[in-house]
């Protein structure tokens, strides 16, 4: 089968799915990393990230810390990327190959913030943006305001390449987390110093789950650079 026709109509009918960010990497060097059995993603070395954006307005309540309302929003988007997932998974089942919906956000470990596996590192392989200061994944023109989920399969896809861009001058993020968890070189970040006010939020009853949101609202991207 036709690899660039697959990955086109693919793009296609997950922008018809209401998707903002679409890429496809090859899995097949990384995938000892992610906690799933080996029998269920052996044949599988294909992943289709899909990204929705956030509300810029939502956002723009965080200053130092998160709102209910962001902790709605959060989940909501969650969930319709979730469902968005399994409508790909049965449209590529009903094409004959196999594929697997990986959660967009479940945790499996806490302190360490992991899940089944890491979809920003999977993004970054994509094509759809570069690992930030803020240690997510920060998208030219989105920033980090968007969610993300992934299916596996093995469906014949061409693999997108990663983008050569990175946060250049840009250190908002930097400025603004409560946490002080930010360094210069996003491998020196904080985890531990982020999880610890993840967890203070949460005695605070700011929000019901360990979600913080000020960094996201202070990237917003190359191309929305001048608007700040």
């Amino acid at each position: 089968m036709d690899k660039k026709k697959n990955h086109s109509a693919l793009k296609k009918l997950c922008i018809g799915l209401g998707v903002d960010l679409f890429g496809v990497a090859d899995i097949s060097a990384i995938k000892k990393e992610f906690a799933l059995s080996a029998k269920a993603i052996a044949k599988l070395d294909r992943a289709v990230v899909m990204g929705m954006r956030l509300s810029q307005a939502v956002l723009a309540e965080l200053e130092q810390q998160p709102t209910r309302l962001y902790f709605h929003h959060y989940r909501t988007v969650n969930a319709l990327l979730d469902q968005t997932a399994l409508k790909v998974c049965n449209l590529i089942q009903d094409k004959g190959f196999c594929a697997l919906p990986i959660p967009a956000s479940q945790i499996v470990d806490w302190e360490k913030q992991t899940a089944h596996l890491s979809h920003k590192k999977i993004g970054v392989l994509a094509g759809i943006g570069w690992l930030g200061r803020n240690n997510l994944l920060v998208n030219p023109k989105f920033g980090s305001q968007f969610r993300l989920v992934t299916t596996l399969t093995d469906m014949p896809l061409k693999a997108d390449k990663p983008v050569k861009e990175n946060c250049g001058t840009c250190r908002a993020c930097v400025v603004v987390c409560p946490a002080k968890a930010i360094r210069e070189k996003p491998e020196d970040f904080d985890h531990q110093l982020c999880f610890a006010k993840l967890k203070e939020f949460q005695k605070q009853h700011l929000v019901d789950q360990y979600v913080c949101g000020v960094c996201v609202n202070a990237c917003r991207g190359k191309h929305q650079e001048h608007k700040k």
